[in-house]
């Protein structure tokens, strides 16, 4: 397994893991299988979206805004960061991808990325790989 940490510098972001992935998938050496890409946090997930146009993200954060707003009457989480845990939640904390020809088999406009919902901090990130 390969781990790397990503900051992230405000409270609600997308950061653009796809270089980082796909190194670590290069060094394995695996040329057919898959990688498992996991963040063990409860309040960022992982997510494989559009990176071409940055409009897109920034859509998918105001939904995800307008779905769990930040404040909320009635939350009782004490730490006031119920909304990051139901946003990381509808994303999920893994994403699994394959591998072909020694290389991640994406979409033309596809990226990964990891879901800060509860930032600014350093997140983790791991990534398992399989394969011959």
């Amino acid at each position: 397994m390969i781990r790397f940490t990503v900051p992230t510098s405000t409270r609600c972001e997308f950061v653009e893991i796809t270089d980082r992935v796909a190194e670590a998938v290069a060094a394995s050496g695996v040329r057919t299988g898959f990688c498992i890409v996991y963040v063990p946090h409860t309040t960022a997930g992982v997510t494989i979206q559009e990176n071409a146009d940055p409009d897109v993200v920034h859509d998918m954060l105001l939904w995800f805004e307008g779905v769990a707003p930040h404040r909320v009457a009635g939350f009782r989480h004490a730490e006031g960061n119920s909304d990051s845990h139901i946003k990381a939640s509808l994303v999920g904390s893994s994403a699994t991808l394959i591998i072909e020809d020694g290389r991640l088999h994406l979409g033309t406009w596809q990226g990964i990325y990891l879901c800060e919902f509860d930032g600014p901090r350093r997140r983790s990130v791991s990534v398992q790989i399989q394969g011959a």
